[in-house]
């Protein structure tokens, strides 16, 4: 059940976002789609994902501890989001979840101790 969901999750990222291969991250997409069924998304603009690393002896290396997100539209306000880290392969390195604000075009997702060289690509799921 566990990898059911993982693969499910994965797949709406992959089929639902556009991800980069480095610290920033442009998403735009009017609509996701699987199979013949179309989900319209919360807003058409283009949401811009950055993260900054910072150095941690405790790990070591440089590690990720904030994605920001950007370009958040009015029609996306008070939603659930799920912000994923990616490695090698699509794997999930780190999930954050929250609420969108209600008013202002930021929001951030929090990490702890990812290390900053695994991470090749990110994920950004809003929904509601």
């Amino acid at each position: 059940m566990k990898r059911a969901l993982i693969a499910a999750v994965v797949g709406v990222m992959t089929f639902g976002s556009v991800y980069g291969l480095a610290a920033s991250l442009n998403l735009a997409t009017d609509s996701l789609g699987a199979a013949q069924t179309t989900v319209a998304a919360c807003q058409a603009g283009q949401l811009t994902a950055t993260y900054t690393s910072t150095y941690s002896s405790t790990l070591p290396g440089y590690q990720v501890g904030t994605v920001t997100v950007t370009g958040l539209a009015s029609t996306c306000y008070s939603k659930a989001y799920k912000v994923t880290l990616l490695g090698a392969g699509g794997t999930s390195l780190g999930e954050a979840t929250g609420t969108t604000p209600s008013t202002g075009t930021t929001f951030a997702a929090t990490f702890s101790a990812v290390s900053a060289a695994s991470v090749t690509g990110v994920g950004v799921v809003v929904s509601g």
